[in-house]
């Protein structure tokens, strides 16, 4: 199984489209690093006007706001929103994109059964997907605290404001690039899902991207009965989840308690859920692929 996985690799990272991602992902950091560094007290205005009626910030304090770990966790904020499109570009080729060019009666000629063929595809997927987080991270984190700095981080919420000491920070990213890695790999699996219902990878990838935006929108409407009936078991609901890691407990004088979580259970069960679509959505491409007839 090694020996296909590295062809399987080989395939997607010779395409000249597998990169079209990657550029698009620096493209984007390197934007938004460049506008910040020129216009970032703009921005940290516009982000302070809601609160400018109950607090009064100084120059100071925006200058020390404006840190790497902010940068980064803008980006966050605007590229997790749009990789899935990126992940569908592979996975919902995976084996669509046999069966277009008429190679997938010829792949299931090898010494493999089908569902190790299908475990070597989807771990070729997630090794991709991983390896676009891995450069989002360099670039949006790393980058960010190049080009900006560090200092402590300052997390704005609806009831106020919330300050992470700098040396409390950076695990927290570490911990929400391994969250995003689950997320996106939960587009990922059903991409690879759709793929093997299709003989083109258009379908796939387009059904994918429908697909999320509309549960996405779904997510984001509050009507109270659809909140506790739909919206908890949709994935788009639990993909923002990583969020979490920045919100912290605070003590009874309201002073933010280092290394904490305010809701670690549920971003867990968020984590849990992912979990579990991923199974359900591999397990089912798997199933529905051992019955499929091959023909062409």
């Amino acid at each position: 199984m090694w020996k296909l996985l590295k062809i399987e690799l080989f395939k997607i990272f010779k395409r000249p489209r597998t990169y079209i991602a990657f550029g698009a992902i620096a493209a984007i950091v390197f934007l938004i690093q460049i506008a910040l560094k020129y216009d970032g007290k703009s921005y940290i205005d516009l982000l302070l006007s809601n609160l400018s009626g109950s607090f009064e910030f100084n120059d100071d304090f925006k200058d020390k706001l404006l840190n790497g770990y902010l940068i980064c966790f803008v980006i966050l904020n605007t590229l997790l929103i749009q990789m899935p499109l990126l992940i569908a570009l592979i996975s919902g080729d995976a084996i669509a994109g046999e069966a277009n060019m008429g190679t997938l009666r010829l792949a299931m000629t090898k010494p493999i059964s089908r569902t190790e063929y299908m475990l070597v595809k989807f771990t070729a997927s997630f090794i991709y997907t991983l390896a676009l987080l891995v450069v989002m991270a360099l670039l949006a984190l790393f980058g960010s605290m190049l080009i900006f700095g560090t200092n402590d981080m300052v997390v704005l919420r609806s009831e106020g404001i919330e300050q992470i000491k700098n040396f409390d920070v950076l695990w927290r990213y570490f911990a929400a690039f391994g969250y995003a890695a689950v997320a996106l790999t939960t587009v990922s699996a059903l991409a690879f899902l759709l793929s093997v219902f299709a003989e083109n990878s258009i379908g796939p990838i387009i059904a994918t991207m429908s697909i999320v935006i509309v549960f996405t929108i779904l997510s984001e409407m509050n009507i109270p009965i659809y909140d506790e009936t739909i919206k908890p078991y949709l994935f788009t609901s639990h993909m923002v989840a990583w969020k979490g890691f920045f919100y912290v407990k605070a003590n009874a004088e309201g002073t933010t308690i280092n290394g904490s979580i305010e809701n670690l259970p549920a971003v867990l069960r968020s984590l849990g859920i992912l979990i579990v679509y991923i199974f359900v959505f591999l397990g089912t491409a798997i199933w529905v692929f051992r019955k499929k007839d091959i023909l062409t």
